[in-house]
């Protein structure tokens, strides 16, 4: 079985990764030239944490991430006091990651791109899909290097203008407001504290103002803020007069600016998600806005979803794909529309991040199942105590490309090939059994993206 991916973002590695550790052929291409340096999509949530855990690279994400839940708000060039996107809180047996990390997505990709080269296989720059089309046991390519590719499926991960979803005829269905236009860009900034985040406005109109968050690896900042001069094209000199507009001259040197785009908002949901033996995940399938930091996010979800599905290859499984992931990004589309919404307002409630952006309570099942954990939901983590005394993770037996067969005080063997059998009590703690309310006798089936089959 061959897999081609179109895209190279966090999506389209994310999928890689998960498909070249199944032992499957996989082949990752690209349209431009050079990898991406910019800062772009920064925000990791704690379920995209529990997904790099299970690929093997979250230790490299905290290790180089950071944390910036604290916005120091200045009104007129003072501080007038600190606003807590998200409140700190401790990992827990169940939720090991519960506070996400800010990251540059340049790095984030560059961390997916080293693991994915562990497994042999590289991005190929500079090389664009032009045309394919599909038959009963796979999909031929034509790519823009003059190649034909013969794959068993194809996954468009190329962002909001992919070629995929329009060649498969797939409705793009949504807004984008014109009307409303954000400056982005990285560039560092001297007499800022590289350690906070900074917000600066009037205090005539404390919400539209200018945001700066500390990025990783350095000393510049993604700076964010509302454009003032519709006709100039975006530069440092234009980053400089935002700044000096809404912090006061002076407050700030900006220098260094390496990346710059204009943000517009574009929320869009396709049609759908799937065409034969065609799929489209991340961008391509959903473009969110960035309040709440979900788009990056419910992409790397949609990889995780689609990984061990095609490498199961069932029609029955396959065809979950669209339906999970679907329903996800649309549900995920409203939160993020609902906090641009506020902060257009005014709404200062804005500008927290609640329990529902950390995507730790996606589930799948069936809504009308009532019961406190139900197949489709997320299986949480839980600390385990073996025979021996020794301590595990339950997140430690999930990892990898299989399911696995929770079996609590069992009476006959094992035939799953990978089994974990609890005792009555005295070999789990009650962590375990209270995640995921079992009882004596109970069997429980992970999915391999952790959740309960």
């Amino acid at each position: 079985m061959t897999v081609l991916i179109a895209g190279a973002g966090p999506t389209g590695l994310t999928l890689a990764i998960d498909l070249a550790r199944r032992g499957l052929a996989v082949r990752i291409v690209d349209k431009a030239t050079e990898f991406f340096t910019g800062s772009r999509g920064d925000g990791l949530q704690p379920r995209t944490l529990e997904v790099f855990d299970d690929l093997g690279v979250v230790d490299e994400v905290i290790r180089h991430g950071i944390d910036g839940s604290t916005v120091h708000i200045h009104l007129d060039g003072v501080e007038v006091g600190q606003r807590q996107m998200r409140e700190l809180v401790e990992p827990t047996a169940d939720i090991p990651y519960p506070n996400g990390r800010m990251l540059a997505q340049s790095r984030t990709e560059e961390i997916l791109r080293s693991k994915l080269a562990e497994y042999g296989v590289q991005v190929e720059l500079a090389t664009a899909i032009v045309g394919f089309t599909q038959d009963a046991t796979g999909v031929t390519a034509e790519l823009s290097t003059g190649e034909t590719v013969r794959a068993t499926y194809l996954v468009g991960a190329d962002g909001g203008a992919s070629f995929v979803r329009k060649h498969l005829g797939i409705a793009f269905e949504g807004t984008t407001d014109e009307s409303i236009k954000v400056l982005i860009g990285d560039v560092s900034a001297d007499g800022l504290d590289h350690d906070k985040s900074y917000w600066f406005a009037h205090r005539e109109n404390p919400m539209q103002g200018i945001v700066l968050m500390p990025l990783s690896g350095g000393d510049q900042f993604q700076l964010a803020s509302p454009i003032v001069e519709e006709h100039r094209e975006p530069s440092l000199e234009v980053l400089q007069d935002l700044m000096d507009t809404y912090a006061g001259p002076g407050f700030a040197k900006l220098r260094d600016l390496t990346w710059v785009t204009v943000w517009r908002p574009n929320v869009r949901l396709a049609e759908r998600f799937r065409v034969g033996r065609v799929f489209i995940a991340g961008d391509a399938a959903h473009v969110h806005p960035p309040t709440g930091g979900q788009g990056l996010n419910t992409g790397i979800g949609d990889a995780y979803n689609l990984g061990w599905k095609l490498a199961d290859g069932r029609e029955e499984i396959l065809a979950t794909y669209e339906p999970e992931r679907r329903t996800n990004a649309a549900r995920v589309l409203g939160i993020s529309e609902d906090l641009m919404q506020k902060h257009l307002d005014g709404d200062e409630s804005a500008l927290d991040r609640g329990e529902n952006t950390r995507q730790l309570d996606i589930s799948y099942r069936d809504r009308t199942d009532t019961r406190p954990i139900t197949s489709g939901d997320r299986a949480p983590d839980a600390v385990l105590i073996d025979a021996d005394g020794n301590e595990l993770r339950l997140f430690d037996l999930f990892r990898g490309p299989h399911e696995t067969l929770l079996r609590f005080a069992p009476t006959t063997p094992a035939t799953h090939p990978h089994t974990v059998d609890f005792g009555p009590g005295a070999y789990t703690s009650p962590t375990a059994y209270a995640a995921y309310h079992a009882a004596d006798g109970d069997e429980i089936l992970i999915r391999p993206d952790g959740y309960l089959a």
